[in-house]
């Protein structure tokens, strides 16, 4: 008789990644959309502001595709992916630390609590679970793949309201440059 192996845990969240996955795909390139309307506003931002809060939106949808094709590959075991899981973490760390000292050294954009929590803070407790999931995936795969997703979904959500955050910020301060210009009598 073959032995049966035993199901992956990972087998229930198929579903799961393919949605994350795919969101995270298609609003990576959404935000080269809202990059490219910057640029078109002419908005007068340097690349000190658009490593501190344009790129790392980047980053975190790349982080949940990433986080998506990790879980959703055919492992043999748990080990690899626990690994793999890790090393995306720990770097997501180390990044949301970046992307903070990079928010505090530019200068065209004074950062207000709600840029912090959603630039800084909600990254690295995202960033922060996945390494917790990372070291107890082998021991209890399903808590882990449960922050794992959470995680994945938090990202999501963080680079959608910090592309958001973006676009509207430039159109209000497009809008207000524009008509203070109309109003002195200058060309739009």
């Amino acid at each position: 008789m073959v032995p049966v192996p035993a199901p992956s845990p990972f087998a229930d969240w198929e579903n799961f990644y393919v949605i994350v996955g795919s969101s995270a795909a298609a609003l990576t390139g959404l935000q080269f959309v809202v990059m490219a309307l910057i640029a078109d506003a002419g908005a007068k931002t340097g690349g000190r502001e658009i490593a501190a809060f344009g790129t790392p939106t980047v980053v975190h949808f790349c982080s949940a595709l990433l986080a998506s094709a990790i879980v959703s590959a055919p492992w043999r075991s748990l080990v690899s992916p626990a690994f793999a899981i890790g090393a995306l973490g720990a770097a997501g760390v180390v990044y949301a630390v970046v992307v903070t000292q990079r928010a505090r050294v530019q200068t065209g954009y004074q950062p207000v609590f709600e840029d912090w929590l959603w630039h800084s803070i909600l990254p690295f407790t995202a960033y922060g679970g996945v390494v917790v999931a990372s070291l107890v995936l082998r021991s209890n795969p399903e808590e882990a793949l449960f922050l794992v997703g959470g995680a994945s979904l938090l990202l999501l959500f963080i680079g959608i309201h910090n592309a958001w955050d973006t676009v509207t910020f430039i159109t209000l301060k497009y809008r207000t440059t524009n008509d203070e210009s109309k109003a002195s009598g200058g060309s739009a």
